[in-house]
């Protein structure tokens, strides 16, 4: 089992491009390799400069590289879908140009990957975490959702070498077992992949154990996150955003939460799991200033537990 942490701009607050108080990209950059990560995602489309020069050289110069761009918007809306053929296309060819990834024995496939999530729903928002208040897809939004996301995997694929990968996201139209079901039902396997993440999963109510157990042949790609066991009750009471939720504090370092990760760790080891782990804690960006102490300290503890360490940055 080799295994590469990786980590993401979501640590520092980085969700809403829309938010005046996002930290500078290169204080991340700066930050995460100072938190001895050898890799991070892209981040929200538009956060980092679609520069591949600029973000190459920033990148080198702190010995890292991208592990993983995001398509996070709204994927039912057909109204929506060149706006997300043109990010798809933006975002992987900027991935495709920075320093490369390293790729470890056994892995599927080779990062940089793109992460396809649903949002945009003020409903579903509401809903994130409680299946039983959230309004399903008819089967018509639902095909077009599986078209649009089909589309964008497809060209993802076929014009950049990207393997895409559906991340079930709190509060968007991915979220709940029935749907993660129906989703890997109704997308062919050779199309896209799946990216699952702890907190999300265990947010959304089901056990991430035996949810990376059941879906282990279409796993790609980890998000690790961990939850406040006391918050998570007392936001579950409430009506309340999911991104409101995290600036609350419902997710915290990794080590800190209720999350099983020697299980998990039992898991990957027993299923032979190779590739990469991206650590992410969503937060408030005014609270970024203890981004780098967290991210620090959800690294340690994983390495305490027993999770490998790939250092390699030269491609």
């Amino acid at each position: 089992m080799t295994i590469t942490i990786t980590t993401a701009p979501c640590c520092w607050g980085v969700d809403d491009l829309g938010n005046p108080n996002l930290p500078p990209w290169r204080l991340v950059l700066s930050e995460a390799a100072a938190a001895g990560y050898g890799g991070l995602e892209l981040g929200p489309h538009g956060y980092m400069p679609l520069d591949a020069e600029v973000v190459s050289g920033e990148l080198r110069n702190r010995g890292l590289y991208v592990v993983a761009g995001t398509i996070f918007d709204n994927l039912v809306d057909p109204a929506n879908l060149e706006n997300l053929k043109d990010q798809t296309r933006r975002i992987c060819a900027v991935i495709t140009a920075l320093p490369r990834p390293p790729l470890s024995p056994g892995q599927r496939f080779a990062a940089p990957y793109l992460t396809v999530m649903d949002w945009g729903h003020e409903a579903r928002d509401y809903a994130a975490g409680h299946s039983d208040r959230a309004g399903r897809l008819g089967d018509a939004a639902w095909a077009g959702m599986v078209a649009t996301i089909r589309s964008i995997a497809c060209i993802a694929r076929d014009e950049y070498g990207v393997r895409a990968v559906i991340h079930p996201h709190a509060g968007g139209h991915i979220e709940f077992a029935d749907e993660i079901e129906r989703i890997v039902r109704d997308i062919p396997a050779d199309e896209a992949g799946l990216c699952l993440d702890t907190g999300h999963t265990l947010y959304a109510g089901m056990d991430p154990v035996a949810m990376l157990d059941r879906y282990w042949d279409r796993l790609d790609y980890l998000h690790f996150k961990d939850i406040d066991a006391a918050r998570y009750a007392e936001v579950m009471a409430r009506r309340i955003r999911f991104f409101d939720a995290c600036a609350e504090g419902v997710m915290c370092p990794i080590g800190d939460g209720c999350i099983d990760y020697p299980a998990i760790l039992a898991l990957l080891d027993r299923r032979d799991y190779a590739g990469f782990i991206t650590v992410e804690q969503e937060r408030d960006p005014l609270n970024a200033g203890g981004s780098l102490a967290d991210v620090r300290k959800s690294r340690r503890y994983l390495e305490t537990v027993g999770f490998a360490r790939t250092e390699e940055t030269t491609r």
